[in-house]
């Protein structure tokens, strides 16, 4: 049976505290590293559309969307949803894209992740929750994760959070078809995980890149 790694939450040079390119994101498609990549920029889907024309399918168009309870991922959208809504308001946009609803890094406070509060008012929207995050070092709340996917019967993903080259394609979901919006729920119910250590460089790239811009634009 032919297998597929797939990582739904990286983030591209796009965001400000993130690093990976074009050249990145082909070179982990063409080597094996990853079979299908969502790009989940801060508040943009600008740079995920474009590279979607240029890799094709294998790119999922993602945003990370900071609400005001806490960040949403919308993916397979078709364009940029604004930030600061309520995360009912948000939810309510992805869905008139046709998209998926995933939450990342559910519980946490120290990277905004959704409340528990919130997240109960928008889980029968829920189509998938992050059960292992791959920069899920300071404040890790990945059984609260796991015991909410069982409770609520929503599927679990594992996904790098990378926002730099090095580390990333250590965490991620294994499915057996190659994802699209139809399947991919579906398949997640299914999935088995990888989830390893991305190093010291692969925690500290947000912070890092966020300095690099700001001494660069300085």
């Amino acid at each position: 049976m032919s297998t597929y790694k797939v990582d739904l939450h990286t983030h591209s040079q796009a965001s400000k505290d993130g690093a990976l390119t074009e050249a990145d994101y082909e070179r982990a498609l063409t080597n094996g590293q990853l079979d299908t990549i969502a790009i989940t920029d801060h508040n943009t889907a600008e740079f995920a559309l474009d590279l979607r024309r240029t890799l094709g399918e294998r790119i999922i168009v993602g945003e990370e969307i900071a609400t005001l309870e806490g960040e949403i991922i919308g993916l397979f959208l078709t364009e940029t949803i604004p930030p600061f809504l309520s995360a009912r308001e948000t939810v309510k946009r992805i869905k008139a894209q046709k998209g998926l609803v995933y939450v990342p890094h559910p519980f946490e406070t120290v990277r905004k992740g959704i409340t528990a509060e919130a997240l109960e008012g928008i889980a029968e929207s829920v189509d998938i929750i992050e059960v292992h995050n791959g920069r899920a070092v300071f404040q890790n709340r990945s059984e609260l994760a796991r015991e909410w996917s069982v409770q609520h019967e929503v599927p679990g993903a594992a996904s790098s959070d990378g926002h730099g080259p090095r580390g990333w394609g250590r965490t991620y979901s294994v499915v057996t078809a190659m994802p699209t919006r139809q399947n991919l729920v579906t398949l997640l119910h299914q999935a088995t995980y990888e989830a390893h250590w991305p190093g010291v460089l692969g925690v500290l790239y947000p912070k890092l890149n966020r300095l690099r811009k700001k001494f660069a634009h300085g």
